[in-house]
């Protein structure tokens, strides 16, 4: 592309140009500087980007080192310009017209592509030539400057959160010193999800990376209080060992409830197979008699207890609740007999025979509380179709 020609500026105008130019430039310069700077590029040159990222970053790299050789033309051009122009008061024609060629038409060669042959004139050009200027590369710079800084900024956003979020667990894990168990599942999160904030930010979701950050949160703070709970029994190995017996005694209690409430059940209700009885606490008191001094020992053994004992408690709520239930029949019935009377169709034959029914079913030992369910109900359905016929 050739340069047009344009109108040569006078020595006032030409120096007024050269110090606006030259401003501008050195804004740019700041800006650039401060770009090279950017966490964000540090982050992408440091670590080579993967995945989306990289997909991403190519053509921001791209119209980065474009954005350099601009810099670096504009610095050419300006130089030329201010050698030029120097320091004197007057300057001639030739001089004037070639600093207006520098500071408004395009001087400076960028490029040369040959014309095919097949694509020339017998007298044309055998190449393209392609000059600019200062302000069209200036106009190109400010175009590709926000694409790049948005792609750094998005870059360094995902980090920043990450590392935020991250810099708190991390403090504890240092705290904890030699993690043990599961916290090394968090140690294990923590470098992977710096691993993807390093290579592959932009594949991060914020909703993701708080997510994971609150995951593994969670798995500190209760590992972390497992880590308390150990230092207590080993600061005070006596009274771990008393607390653990007294939940023992709990378990102990809550199956010999569970045995007392089984028996009942089979001796007064009619089921199905019950869960076999499970002797657990005295093998878990076995184990508390012999244990050595180890506190992780402690920890599992007072988790089984719990675990145990929770597993006696569902047994009494369940046998309780067959219990319950032929009791609430048993009160249901009752209920509609006094209703019945009220309603002075007590002695009615048929109401009798139901009612009949449904007693001996409710005292049958053991009791078929399935049958004896259907016999209140049909009682009940009974006296409203016989307090609908009363006159």
């Amino acid at each position: 592309m050739s340069e047009t020609r344009v109108p040569i500026l006078t020595l006032a105008e030409i120096d007024a140009e050269l110090s606006f130019r030259t401003r501008e430039f050195d804004n740019i310069t700041v800006t650039l500087l401060e770009l090279d700077k950017h966490p964000g590029l540090t982050l992408v040159r440091r670590f080579p980007p993967a995945g989306l990222t990289e997909q991403r970053w190519l053509p921001v790299r791209d119209a980065l080192e474009l954005m350099w050789q601009d810099y670096g033309r504009m610095q050419v051009i300006l130089d030329s310009a201010r050698a030029l122009r120097g320091t004197r008061s007057r300057i001639d024609d030739s001089a004037r017209a070639e600093l207006t060629r520098l500071l408004r038409g395009r001087p400076h060669e960028v490029s040369r592509t040959p014309i095919p042959m097949a694509q020339r004139s017998l007298t044309g050009p055998s190449e393209h030539v392609l000059f600019v200027g200062l302000a069209d590369t200036l106009d190109r710079m400010r175009v590709t400057f926000p694409q790049i800084a948005a792609f750094l900024d998005a870059v360094d956003a995902v980090n920043d959160r990450i590392m935020s979020g991250l810099a708190p667990l991390q403090q504890q894990l240092d705290r904890a010193g030699e993690v043990p168990g599961e916290l090394r599942t968090v140690e294990e999160g923590i470098a992977e999800l710096l691993r993807r904030s390093a290579t592959d930010p932009l594949a991060l979701t914020a909703p993701e990376i708080d997510a994971r950050i609150a995951e593994l949160d969670a798995v500190l703070r209760r590992e972390s209080a497992l880590l308390t709970e150990l230092a207590a029994i080993t600061a005070n190995w006596t009274a771990a060992v008393a607390h653990t017996r007294t939940q023992w005694e709990t378990l102990r209690d809550t199956m010999d409830r569970a045995a007392r409430a089984r028996a009942e059940v089979e001796a007064k209700i009619r089921t199905g197979p019950l869960p076999p009885p499970v002797d657990a606490a005295s093998t878990l008191a076995a184990e508390l008699a012999t244990l050595a001094q180890e506190p992780v020992a402690l920890l599992d053994l007072r988790g089984r207890i719990a675990a145990a004992t929770d597993r006696a408690a569902g047994e009494v709520d369940l046998f309780q609740g067959l219990l319950d239930r032929r009791a609430e029949l048993r009160g249901r019935l009752a209920a509609y007999q006094a209703k019945a009377a009220r309603l002075g169709i007590s002695e009615d034959r048929d109401l009798l025979a139901s009612g009949r029914i449904a007693q001996g079913l409710l005292a049958r030992r053991p009791c078929d509380l399935a049958a004896a369910t259907r016999a209140v109900a049909d009682y009940q359905q009974l006296i409203g179709e016989k307090a609908g016929r009363k006159p």
